[in-house]
């Protein structure tokens, strides 16, 4: 077996002591309530709010540089995207960055470097399925120690002494357990599909860790290794549990396989950041779709606990509840982000796991018992051959979608009636999808001739890993979406024992580089969720220059298009922040009157926003920070303040 081997830069510093208060969101030492930013989403409810208003909608237009650190240097060749979001306790950021995924402590008032650990793990780096900074890191205090928990590329947690970055003596190995150890179908393959992007979440004193795995279009087999949640002590990294994604014979669940698949099948881990109740004892996981993204023949039937929000208790690993959102995937509509708790203004405790096809699920957090009835509607089945088709999936009756949702004709540009005409033209060798759950379809041999289905939402979105934000005040949650279309075309592999797998070639159709279908291309929509009524809905971010300057355009009246990226979002006191979200946004950082959505003001990034936008206050001053990426340029991580 293959173990990591550990170096230590000489970057070695200690810190100042940390906080030691607690709060039902909050239990790494500190709060956001004092300032800080202690996890990926701010808190364990997966929030992204803060209560800090010394930048406010007098000044924030005033906002300048502080400092910006560069991360260049930080792996084997330059980064050029960084999506994580660095935690702040106490005057000290901790985060990723470079391909392998080095932890950084950093002064978060000067962005002096306080510390770096850097994994080497051979050939387990040079294997594993997700590379890179991933999205950050995670803390755990008992209020004596403080600890630093990262995953790293190939598939290890790690413990951290927070004050040297020396890994801790008594957590696992030396520091490191090893995550390939009691993997399920992890044999028979060179390399081990799994590895994490995402940070582990910590409540309770567990660690609860969510494989990753490669992106599933196109997948080798039909089997793959199982995406099992696991949960670890914190302060010995012995394992206390592990819940199967995916059953086995005897568990709740099996019997949604049909008897058929369950053994071989894979994937279905937790890619994205978790979130818990620490009172409950729950935390709830977003599970992604089961192997493979477009094509599920051989795992016939509704596929338990894939595409499901499903809540353990994190003492024992034992299932609270669950509710799937999709039966049997071919979408690749995985839960992309943390499900959002919070305590309503109306009283309702929920969770809310906001979705890749364009809907916020919302349930009692106690129960599991939808907010609002979700039915079981009729969809559509398909003509691939060897495909099982779920026959109804669940539709919520509140909130309405936050984005479109299917695709025909009426989504279809309509600036002029030149490009009107020709938009219709390029579709017609697809179907197109009048039900937002219309299957994939043939490349080759469809008996109407097609070579594809044009669908709304795409695999990216909806809504993504960037997640979402809720005032807690007001029980309003402002979502960021992006409306691009996809294709959902599959044809035989040869690479491969799956019948079938994502078609090579087919592209979604363009006019005069122009997206066919309507603008907004990028949004963010406020959803009050005491009632599910829609708020406001704004564009993103302004209208691209590839746009606006289209000579097909000329003398057309363009309202704001917004742009099809991952915008990050903060919600503080008085406002609310929009990224433009890189890889493809702008270098704008919009900030809106959080209750109207009327724009205040733009700041000018030095990059595209790439990683989650965050706040705290240190010494009296609010800081606004996040990684920017993109245009050719190394990333960096920026720190706003007021003069």
């Amino acid at each position: 077996m293959l173990t990591t081997k550990r170096l230590l830069s000489s970057f070695v510093v200690s810190v100042s002591a940390f906080i030691c208060a607690s709060t039902a969101w909050s239990q790494p030492g500190t709060t956001i309530a004092a300032g800080d930013w202690p996890y990926y989403n701010g808190d364990m409810a997966a929030q992204r709010y803060s209560l800090l208003d010394q930048i406010n909608a007098d000044n924030v237009a005033s906002l300048q540089i502080a400092w910006r650190f560069a991360t260049e240097k930080f792996g084997p060749s330059p980064e050029f995207n960084n999506p994580s979001n660095p935690l702040e306790i106490n005057g000290v950021l901790y985060t990723t960055m470079g391909a392998t995924r080095n932890v950084v402590a950093l002064n978060a008032t000067s962005g002096e470097i306080l510390w770096v650990w850097r994994p080497q793990e051979g050939e387990r780096y040079d294997n594993a399925p997700r590379k890179g900074a991933g999205r950050g890191v995670s803390f755990w205090s008992d209020g004596d120690q403080q600890r630093v928990m990262t995953l790293t590329p190939g598939f290890h947690l790690v413990s951290l002494d927070a004050k040297t970055g020396y890994p801790d003596p008594n957590f696992g190995e030396n520091g490191i357990v090893d995550l390939f150890v009691g993997l399920r179908n992890a044999e028979g393959f060179a390399d081990i599909d799994i590895g994490a992007s995402a940070a582990p979440f910590v409540m309770n004193d567990v660690v609860v860790v969510g494989p990753a795995h490669r992106v599933g279009m196109r997948p080798r087999s039909q089997s793959n290794v199982k995406g099992d949640v696991r949960g670890f002590d914190a302060r010995t990294g012995a394992l206390l549990w592990t819940f199967h994604t995916i059953p086995e014979r005897g568990e709740v669940g099996f019997e949604t396989w049909l008897d058929s698949g369950v053994e071989f099948t894979g994937n279905a881990g937790v890619w994205s950041p978790m979130s818990g109740d620490p009172e409950l004892g729950h935390v709830y996981l977003p599970v992604e779709s089961a192997t493979g993204d477009r094509f599920g023949g051989p795992r016939p039937g509704d596929n338990l606990f894939a595409n499901a929000l499903v809540a353990l208790d994190i003492k024992t690993g034992e299932r609270v509840w669950h509710y799937q959102l999709i039966h049997h995937d071919i979408w690749d509509w995985d839960n992309p982000s943390a499900a959002v708790l919070a305590d309503l203004p109306n009283g309702r405790k929920v969770v809310l796991q906001v979705t890749k096809q364009s809907w916020v699920y919302a349930f009692d957090r106690i129960s599991g018992e939808p907010i609002w009835p979700i039915e079981e509607l009729p969809v559509p089945a398909g003509d691939v051959p060897g495909e099982w088709y779920a026959p109804t999936q669940p539709f919520p009756t509140r909130p309405a979608p936050f984005d479109r949702q299917g695709f025909t004709e009426a989504d279809l540009i309509d600036f002029t009636p030149e490009l009107r005409a020709e938009a219709l033209a390029a579709i017609a060798g697809f179907r197109l999808s009048p039900n937002l759950y219309a299957p994939p379809s043939l490349a080759e041999g469809s008996a109407d001739g097609t070579v594809g289905t044009l669908s709304l939402p795409s695999a990216t979105g909806g809504a993504n890993w960037e997640g979402s934000a809720l005032d807690p005040e007001t029980g309003i949650i402002y979502i960021p979406s992006r409306t691009a279309l996809a294709v959902l075309s599959v044809a035989k592999d040869a690479d491969s024992d799956l019948d079938y797998s994502m078609a090579l070639g087919v592209r979604v159709p363009r006019v005069k580089g122009l997206d066919v279908v309507k603008p907004p291309y990028g949004r963010v929509t406020a959803i009050d969720m005491n009632t599910g009524d829609h708020v406001f809905m704004v564009a993103n971010a302004d209208t691209p220059a590839a746009i606006a300057n289209n000579a097909a355009l000329a003398g057309v009246n363009l309202e704001r298009t917004g742009v099809a990226t991952r915008s990050g979002v903060l919600v503080t006191k008085t406002l609310l922040f929009i990224g433009e979200g890189g890889p493809g946004g702008g270098t704008g950082l919009y900030v809106h009157n959080k209750s109207t959505g009327e724009m205040i003001t733009k700041i000018d990034l030095p990059n595209t926003q790439s990683g989650g936008i965050f706040t705290y206050e240190h010494n009296g001053k609010q800081y606004l920070a996040m990684f920017v990426s993109g245009s050719g340029n190394p990333t960096e991580l920026v720190a706003y303040a007021l003069p």
